[in-house]
């Protein structure tokens, strides 16, 4: 996958912190990294948006790349209309994440909010990013009640266009998980169609970022990077 895309379920689900443990993660094993957020949304400038953080968690060595970025905490097509500028469309980011993955052993794409959220007022979204990438999206999911249902979806907004997912990461698991959770955890993979590929710990932004990188591995499966056991997480 030298390509991969983060969307989320919806919105402040984790797929920050996911894509810093994917970085985190490849970058242990001594491959390249870089992370593109399209979209910047909700940050005014010269402040540390998505790319930072995940550049401040995994390490100065992820190439951190931000194609636009608009004040208004809002969908992009909406930030980028209210503050007169031109959107970005996915042309745009299929140009720039491919031109990464000629000098990187992996590009990892974050997505602002969930999949369909629209990147312009013609409806383009990251999905179609990821049609003309021909690359995988990875979901991030909530943990709790109701998300069995975005991630159900979510999964099948992505059959519906021909796109292919390698799993679902639940971006915060809590230390003291209640019923819905723990039953949501063999529930995934059946809603999702795909397997649970990992679990974010609660908090896990609020680590230093040297205990942030010693722990990203096991947080994910192998699939991506990681030792994360699904079986042995969901019988615990």
């Amino acid at each position: 996958m030298p390509i991969l895309l983060i969307s989320g379920t919806g919105t402040d689900i984790g797929k920050t912190l996911t894509t810093a443990a994917l970085a985190a993660a490849t970058l242990a094993r001594g491959h390249s990294v870089a992370v593109l957020k399209p979209a910047q949304t909700g940050i005014a400038p010269g402040e540390p948006g998505d790319v930072a953080e995940v550049q401040r968690l995994a390490g100065p060595a992820v190439t951190a790349v931000e194609l636009a970025r608009f004040p208004e905490p809002l969908a992009p097509a909406t930030a980028a209309r209210r503050a007169g500028r031109a959107p970005v469309r996915p042309r745009e980011i299929a140009r720039e994440a491919t031109r990464l993955a000629k000098e990187h052993d992996l590009v990892l794409v974050e997505g602002a909010g969930g999949l369909l959220v629209r990147l312009d007022d013609a409806g383009s979204t990251l999905a179609d990013a990821a049609a003309l990438l021909d690359a995988p999206v990875l979901v991030v999911a909530a943990a709790g009640l109701g998300t069995l249902n975005a991630t159900a979806l979510t999964a099948e907004a992505l059959r519906a266009r021909g796109l292919r997912s390698p799993g679902v990461v639940i971006g915060s698991w809590p230390a003291e998980p209640d019923l819905a959770m723990r039953c949501n955890l063999a529930d995934f993979p059946e809603s999702a169609q795909a397997p649970l590929l990992g679990a974010l710990p609660e908090g896990a932004g609020a680590l230093a970022p040297e205990e942030f990188r010693a722990r990203a591995a096991s947080w994910l499966a192998p699939e991506l990077s990681g030792t994360w056991d699904a079986q042995a997480f969901t019988k615990a």
